[in-house]
Order: structure tokens, then sequence, then C-alpha cells
């Protein structure tokens, strides 16, 4: 017997001692002490439903709140991000497999910063977000802003130069970019980049990428 059934039953043994004994001193008829002892059953039970329900409510709002306090604690500890499968070098090739979302990520350097990048080839342009654009230092001019049509609709975004990007065995200098807090917190490796390596291209649900 588990702790509610506990919980039940000294529920009801209580509400059939306090009605036996309201009844009895009262001595009313048969009849009337049916009637008497059905609605004191039914009060007890109602009330049974409610305090049950209360459990169940607090026991959710503690679930909800140790759920909240986990995510917490997970982007403290930098896991806002899963982990991408490991991408590798084969000579002088860099092999990204695919993820589970079924895109191409990994993970390069901007101007010597770690900056996680989806590879995507129907974007004209590298993009950084606003945030790996300023961890990586570099110099965003106002004054050089362009509008851009991209699959979310027009969007205004600036012109910066990342002095060098590198991914594995792949390094790429004085490259254009443009920076958007459109783009939320996704890095774009686009075509301008892919379109100075010797070759690129998906081979057995990997992006092959050779400099």
């Amino acid at each position: 017997m588990d702790t509610d059934q506990a919980m039940s039953g000294i529920w009801y043994v209580l509400a059939l001692v306090l009605v036996g004994s309201a009844l009895i001193a009262r001595r009313r008829p048969l009849g009337g002490i049916l009637r008497m002892a059905g609605l004191w059953i039914f009060i007890f039970a109602v009330l049974l439903m409610l305090f049950k329900a209360g459990e169940r409510a607090g026991l959710f709002s503690s679930r909800m709140q140790g759920e909240h306090e986990a995510s917490i604690s997970r982007k403290g500890r930098g896991d806002a991000h899963p982990e991408l499968p490991v991408a590798r070098t084969e000579g002088q090739a860099l092999r990204v497999p695919i993820n589970s979302d079924g895109h191409y990520w990994v993970e390069g350097m901007v101007n010597g910063t770690p900056v996680r990048f989806l590879i995507d080839s129907g974007a004209s342009v590298t993009a950084l977000s606003v945030d790996s654009a300023r961890q990586a230092g570099l110099n965003v001019d106002p004054g050089r802003g362009v509008s851009m049509l991209t699959a979310n609709g027009k969007i205004q975004a600036q012109r910066s130069t990342i002095a060098t990007l590198t991914i594995g065995p792949i390094r790429s200098s004085d490259l254009d970019i443009v920076v958007s807090s459109a783009f939320g917190d996704v890095n774009v490796i686009g075509m301008n980049m892919l379109s100075r390596l010797k070759s690129w291209g998906v081979q057995n649900g990997e992006m092959v990428l050779t400099p």
C-alpha cells in the first residue's frame, strides 16, 4: 500500500467515524440517517479530491522548477549548443559529417576566436552574428550598411572583413562578411568562402572541402 492509498483510507475512516457519531447523537430515523450519511460521505470525498489535486499541483510545480533550474545550469556550463559530429582531415581535405538536424556545421576560428558555422551554399556571403563579431574583435562600420533579402525577408546588415578564417586545414584571408542581429546566434559560411576552395561537395553524407 502506497502513501496515497493510506491517506485515502484514513480520510474514509475519519469520515465514517464522524458521520456515525453525529447521527447516533441525534438519534434520527433510519431514512434520515442514511441521507445524512450520504451527504457527509460526499462532502469528505470532495475534500479528499481537492487535497489530492493540491498535492499534484505542488509536485508539478516542483518538477517544472527543477527542469527550469537544470536548463539554467546547462546554459551556465556552455551547453546552449549541442556537440557536433567531429570533422576530420583526410589528406588536404576537410570532411564534415552531417548533423542530426540535416545540416553541416563546423567549428572554425575567426581571427583566432572559436566560432561555430553553418555551411550554406545557398548564402551568397559569409555572415556573423553580432556576438560572434564582437568576440572576434571585428570592426563593423554602421555607415557600410546593406539591405539583404533572406528566407525570412528583407534585413539590414553591416559590412566587415575577417583578417583570417580557419576551418581545419583551410585558411582564408581578407574575407568580406556581413553582420546583423537578424542572424540571431547563427554564423554562416557562404559562397564567397566556398568559391575560394579547389572543390567542395557532398560525398557519402559528408561535406568535403578541399583547399
